[in-house]
């Protein structure tokens, strides 16, 4: 998603990053892009915004760090929190499913899911 970039002082808006982001797949699509280290709640939203517009393809969501980071932080290792893992995923799902329609509106999410997942030279 085209962004400002992690360490920007500027924020750009859902609208924004739609708006960048579609322009750069009008040019060159790829078969797949990354979110970029945001937080699971802002890559939802730039997703939803996205999916508003007409697109000459369908724009969807992976299932990496932006759908999977609540989960593994909420695990932690423990096995007893299996219930509460499922329960993670399926608001992250739900959120996703609902950016395929635009009609994602970022409400009831937790605090965990706003943070950022940028982290400094992190490579692939």
């Amino acid at each position: 998603m085209v962004t400002p970039g992690a360490e920007s002082k500027e924020k750009a808006t859902p609208e924004q990053v739609a708006e960048y982001t579609l322009k750069l797949l009008h040019k060159r699509i790829p078969p797949a892009f990354l979110s970029g280290g945001q937080s699971e709640v802002e890559a939802t939203l730039n997703l939803n915004a996205m999916n508003q517009g007409p697109n000459p393809w369908h724009v969807s969501f992976s299932y990496a760090r932006a759908l999977q980071n609540t989960c593994l932080k909420t695990r932690g290792g423990r096995p007893e929190k299996v219930k509460e893992v499922q329960e993670a995923l399926l608001v992250r799902t739900k959120a996703n499913s609902l950016t395929q329609l635009g009609k994602y509106t970022g409400e009831g999410e937790s605090e965990e899911s706003k943070q950022g997942m940028f982290v400094k030279g992190y490579t692939y």
